[in-house]
């Protein structure tokens, strides 16, 4: 047995809160790399795809009679949707806050379940209507463009559209996430890994017309993108694979919420954009809108029914 091998499967909440901190810090790493969205997300697929293939190769994943062409071709399309919510996730980033981004983004369970009803002919149930209402309440409040009693939101030092543009960038990735995971629902005979690493790999070839390879990149920045491919997109992605089958659902709703909570301790250590009451609520509604919908609940004094959903991470 190799235990450092079997330990997210032995302690599974354990592995899934630390792939919710790594996440948590992508915003981070993305300001700091300091190039523009498109570029770092292909940089991203570039080191993410090499982590992957290794992984894979060295777990016996990519044998060909394990292999189908039709599960690998869509997951090739969910790729698209991934890769195009990347890019729309760190273009929002640099247009608002990490904080701000970061619980809008949050939204996305809501639209996996209006794209079911557009695409799908799925009804939406009341209880599903007030907690998706109640939660685009919050996205408003979250905003950081309501007046906040006690902090001064980083909004009020950002020019009014680009910040609005932001959060439309925001939902936009939330929106493309949620095709992505509708895409998903027909892998279910498909390793993870070989997924996210043929999803990295459409990036490479989807990007690499339309990356920046003129400007000069320093060492520190060329450490950062190694980051967001090895750490938040690998190593992250291989704990949360390793977690979700072992988990109830109720655990990995709540352990989802780390990621919002880690990217706004970083966004007010580091950067000194702390979120006041308004957006605390917002994210308060927004976090309570998902997990109603996640599990479930039937409306606020029901908080124990639940239905199978999996939580996002950029």
């Amino acid at each position: 047995m190799n235990p450092t091998r079997d330990l997210p499967e032995r302690f599974p909440a354990a592995a899934l809160a630390a792939a919710m901190v790594i996440a948590g810090t992508i915003g981070a790493f993305v300001v700091e790399a300091a190039l523009d969205p498109v570029t770092t997300v292909f940089w991203r697929c570039c080191f993410a795809a090499l982590f992957l293939l290794a992984w894979c190769v060295a777990r016996g994943y990519l044998k060909v009679a394990d292999l189908s062409l039709r599960l690998l071709l869509r997951s090739a399309l969910g790729g698209v949707c991934i890769v195009l919510n990347w890019v729309a996730f760190f273009a929002a980033l640099k247009m608002t806050s990490i904080a701000t981004t970061t619980i809008v983004y949050h939204v996305q369970p809501f639209f996996v379940v209006l794209l079911g009803v557009w695409f799908f002919g799925e009804r939406i149930k009341f209880d599903q209507g007030l907690w998706m209402l109640g939660a685009f309440v919050g996205v408003v409040l979250a905003s950081g463009l309501v007046a906040d009693p006690l902090v001064t939101s980083a909004a009020a030092t950002t020019d009014t559209s680009t910040w609005v543009q932001g959060i439309v960038l925001a939902l936009v990735a939330a929106m493309l996430y949620a095709a992505s995971t509708l895409i998903a629902k027909g892998l279910g005979g498909q390793r993870p890994e070989v997924t996210a690493l043929s999803q990295t790999t459409v990036g490479v070839l989807l990007l690499v017309g339309f990356a920046n390879f003129s400007g000069p990149v320093s060492a520190a920045s060329w450490g950062w993108l190694v980051g967001i491919g090895v750490l938040h997109t690998g190593v992250a992605y291989v704990l949360m694979y390793a977690a979700y089958p072992r988990l109830t659902t109720p655990v990995i709703g709540i352990l989802a919420f780390i990621y919002p909570l880690v990217a706004i301790a970083v966004d007010w250590a580091f950067y000194d954009h702390p979120i006041g009451v308004v957006q605390a609520l917002g994210m308060l509604l927004i976090a309570l809108g998902a997990l109603g919908v996640k599990l479930g609940w039937r409306h606020p004094g029901h908080l124990f029914a639940r239905r199978d959903k999996a939580p996002c991470a950029p």
